[in-house]
């Protein structure tokens, strides 16, 4: 450190005990008295750091244990997320579960996604997401680093706002349209329209926390091959049940009256012309292959009642899908 005046060396303390830093104020503080003897204000200060001292320990003590908390909440959660995919069941080859793998999605869905299109293989490799928050978590990002291109909808201003900052390689290469859009049955297919999408394309998802049982219902200006839609694990199998249609329904309402049970979504899918065909371990979202591209590519009988996972958010929570660093985006040189 160059030599400092006491002035910088007084602001330069101050900064460090705002950053909870003690042990590097004190150590400035006493060098600053061993080369300029003794100063009342940074004999003073001197004073204040031995006082905080034992403050900087405990911090570093939670730091760690709470550290140390986290790799044991994650070192349980996946051996949770094992022991479920060790039941036989899940051994027929016809079953996505041990597919199931985090890169870019809120939990395994980016794994069963692509076992899917392994099976049945790509059109014209177009997306469309709902409730895509901020982008940096959702079912199709990883989708666009294998060249796919599409539409993501949110209804938060502020999240759209930082995915046309942040996303702008994407947007500015025409692989990537983003809209400010509260999903409703009232203007969902005028909404797509103006994106001009091929009426095939490969994959919907739909988050929206409330009204996707409707949504995807009232769905009929693009016809998906494979649609992913949350629905209500609380509400297992054969239970009947669809959240009465509000389109003022707010996703901050944050309990657990949102969406619909399995069975309700699979027999509307149905109705659709959509085979289930597989519940992720947490039971957050359904998988649906159109019935004309599932031929014997995956499990029968494609009943919610066989296919269904109650909810287990813990394995998400506890961190078993946690992969590397935290997610960010950046523009990389395809090279």
């Amino acid at each position: 450190m160059p030599a400092l005046t006491i002035d910088e060396a007084i602001n330069y303390i101050y900064q460090q005990l705002r950053e909870g830093r003690v042990t590097e104020a004190r150590r400035v503080a006493q060098m600053i008295l061993t080369q300029q003897g003794d100063h009342p204000d940074m004999q003073r200060l001197l004073l204040q750091t031995e006082s905080l001292l034992p403050l900087e320990r405990l911090n570093d003590m939670l730091f760690y244990t709470m550290k140390e908390v986290s790799r044991s909440n994650q070192l349980a959660s996946q051996r949770l997320y094992r022991d479920i995919l060790s039941d036989a069941c899940y051994a027929d080859p016809r079953r996505l579960e041990r597919f199931g793998a985090k890169f870019y999605s809120q939990n395994d869905e980016d794994g069963i996604l692509a076992e899917i299109f392994r099976r049945i293989g790509v059109s014209n490799h177009t997306f469309l997401e709902f409730g895509v928050s901020n982008g940096l978590e959702n079912n199709t990002l990883l989708l666009t680093y294998q060249g796919w291109k599409g539409v993501w909808m949110d209804g938060g201003e502020q999240n759209i706002a930082f995915i046309r900052q942040k996303f702008a390689p994407l947007i500015e290469q025409n692989r990537l349209q983003v809209s400010q859009q509260w999903i409703s049955v009232e203007t969902i297919n005028e909404v797509i329209a103006q994106f001009n999408l091929p009426e095939e394309i490969d994959l919907i998802s739909i988050d929206i926390d409330g009204n996707d049982y409707y949504v995807f219902e009232s769905l009929t200006c693009v016809r998906p091959r494979v649609c992913v839609i949350e629905y209500n694990s609380k509400l297992p199998p054969p239970i009947l049940a669809v959240m009465r249609y509000n389109a003022e329904h707010s996703s901050h309402e944050f309990t657990d009256y949102f969406g619909c049970s399995l069975e309700s979504l699979t027999r509307m899918a149905q109705r659709k012309g959509y085979q289930l065909v597989s519940c992720n371990i947490t039971g957050s979202n359904a998988f649906f292959v159109r019935s004309d591209l599932c031929g014997d590519h995956f499990y029968t009988p494609a009943t919610a009642e066989a296919l269904y996972h109650p909810p287990r958010y813990e394995i998400n929570y506890g961190g078993a899908f946690r992969v590397g660093h935290p997610t960010n985006y950046g523009h990389w040189e395809m090279i």
